[in-house]
């Protein structure tokens, strides 16, 4: 008991008499490479605070990456030893003969440490560097709201075991990843490396000249080991940070002159397509214009919204704007393509105005327009459709009658009894007229309705829109049948159309089969007008037999 009361206090003893004698900084490497990191280890001989080391001073002449701290106890024979260290990564911003300056804790103060940095291009085969970036830009001179395109491609030769890369900066610009990163391998100066691709669009929003700061790498690297158990040791990991060059932009003001939306571009164009492409167009069947909107430099939310006026006679049904983005020769290219259905209510000539787009060529700095012209349309009367009953002449009412100049004149009992007669048979006319009139009036409503409902369900065929097709069935059946249905379902028990049927079922499994898959409307577009030329074929009730 008593040799174990000395041991404890001679243990408490010697904790409380350790204090901070020395501080000894070093580097992993020297010379060291511009935008290559390297490790200053800091390393007191006591328990310090983890926070007591200002590393503020190495911001000068440095980039400060990340600083880990560990601490370690060792106790041999009686003799207690606590160290702190420090592990910082840093970057040198410049070749040159550098300085480390003197970091002090407490009262003690690390030796300066005087470094050397070199550019990559001064390194021989025999210290090429393991991680480095290389950085490239579509143009260094644009203009404002014009895209330019940053490619990072991250070089490394060692094994990775964690890493991030921040994104690039320019002061006023909205910066955003294009498509996924990309791998591949590639071999320099006889050395294999392996190469981690990204690419950014730009858009600087203020004019003037502009400093592009390439994003920064940091991580860790797989070190081989050095303990002589490798069965029970770990492999032992390096930080590393890297970066690449600084690249100077000047981004150009929009020019005085210009007037409208300002699209900027290398290359713009539009172009349009008709379906049917043979240009027969009937009355009553929907026609497809396909407008396509290109653009180089530019993203898909700075493309315009794309409009297509139309004369008296025809009715348009826009669908939404489908948007593509992607990289070609390095470029950014957007496209905004627009599908308009189109049906005509009736037969004759139609002119179509012209589309004007104006932009701005960034090659020539000059203005321009992409134009598509205006045309005409011949849309011929469909022979399967009823003509539009025209409107009924007007006739005289008893109202125009009174309303006439009269002349007044002796009249004769026998003349005035013939007024009045045929007063009294005009009026009943009119009031015929009036009660034909209206009848009139609510059957072509109903045929409007009728020709509506067909109408949208060919022109969800012709787009290829399933949920919307599928949706329009049951009222297009409920327009033209006498027996009023609810599902589709009881379309297909009432119709006799094998067509018709078949293709419901074909447009019910792309939506509701295990895998969905894209939808043509090309045979139910035609099942439906055989229906509405023929009328709809009722089956037949199923007979029930009775076994004797």
């Amino acid at each position: 008991m008593v040799k174990a009361i000395i041991f404890l206090i001679g243990l408490t003893i010697s904790f409380g008499s350790q204090a901070l004698t020395e501080v000894t900084a070093s580097v992993d490497k020297n010379p060291v490479i511009v935008n290559e990191s390297f490790v200053l280890t800091v390393i007191a001989d006591d328990d310090i605070d983890t926070n007591a080391l200002d590393t503020s001073a190495l911001g000068r002449d440095f980039i400060v990456g990340r600083t880990s701290v560990s601490s370690q106890t060792s106790m041999v024979n009686f003799k207690t030893t606590r160290t702190t260290k420090w592990s910082i990564v840093l970057i040198a911003r410049k070749p040159g003969e550098v300085t480390i300056p003197a970091l002090t804790l407490e009262d003690k103060s690390t030796a300066p440490i005087n470094l050397k940095v070199i550019e990559a291009s001064e390194t021989d085969s025999s210290t090429q560097q393991e991680l480095f970036i290389t950085s490239e830009v579509s143009s260094k001179e644009v203009y404002v709201q014009q895209q330019l395109t940053l490619t990072v491609k991250l070089h490394f030769a060692a094994e990775l075991k964690r890493g991030s890369l921040t994104e690039p900066a320019l002061d006023g610009a909205n910066i955003n990843q294009i498509g996924k990163d990309k791998e591949s391998e590639t071999i320099i100066n006889g050395r294999r490396y392996r190469v981690i691709e990204r690419a950014y669009a730009i858009s600087p929003q203020e004019s003037g000249e502009f400093v592009l700061k390439s994003p920064i790498f940091s991580g860790e690297i797989m070190m081989p080991s050095t303990r002589r158990n490798s069965f029970l040791s770990f492999a032992d990991t390096k930080p590393v940070s890297v970066i690449g060059d600084e690249i100077p932009i000047v981004v150009k003001a929009i020019p005085a002159q210009y007037q409208g939306m300002w699209l900027p571009s290398e290359l713009l164009s539009v172009h349009q397509e008709w379906q049917p492409e043979d240009g027969n167009f009937i009355v009553g069947e929907p026609i497809t214009r396909v407008i396509t909107l290109t653009a180089a430099g530019l993203s898909e939310e700075q493309l315009p919204e794309i409009d297509m006026p139309l004369p008296d006679g025809l009715k348009v049904y826009p669908d939404q704007a489908q948007l593509h983005t992607g990289l070609n020769s390095n470029r950014l290219v957007s496209q905004k393509v627009r599908n308009f259905a189109i049906v005509a209510n009736q037969a004759g000539t139609y002119n179509i105005p012209e589309i004007v787009i104006p932009w701005w060529n960034t090659k020539t700095n000059q203005y321009q327009e992409a134009v598509i012209p205006a045309q005409t349309i011949v849309v011929e009367p469909n022979p399967d459709q009823a003509p539009v009953p025209s409107a009924p002449i007007e006739q005289p009412t008893s109202a125009n009658v009174e309303a006439a100049p009269t002349l007044v004149v002796q009249q004769q009992t026998l003349w005035l009894q013939w007024v009045f007669l045929a007063l009294w048979l005009l009026t009943l006319a009119a009031w015929i007229y009036s009660a034909k009139r209206n009848a009139q009036s609510r059957q072509n409503k109903t045929d409007v309705k009728v020709n509506d409902a067909y109408l949208a369900l060919l022109a969800a065929c012709k787009k290829h829109q399933a949920e919307q097709a599928l949706s329009l069935l049951v009222p297009w059946y409920n327009s033209i049948s006498v027996d009023k249905v609810s599902t589709i379902a009881q379309i297909q028990n009432q119709a006799a159309s094998t067509t018709l049927n078949f293709e419901i079922s074909e447009l019910q499994a792309t939506q509701f089969g295990k895998e969905p898959k894209p939808w043509q409307g090309q045979g139910l577009a035609k099942a439906i007008q055989e229906i509405n030329k023929s009328g709809i074929q009722k089956k037949a009730p199923t007979k029930i037999s009775l076994n004797p």
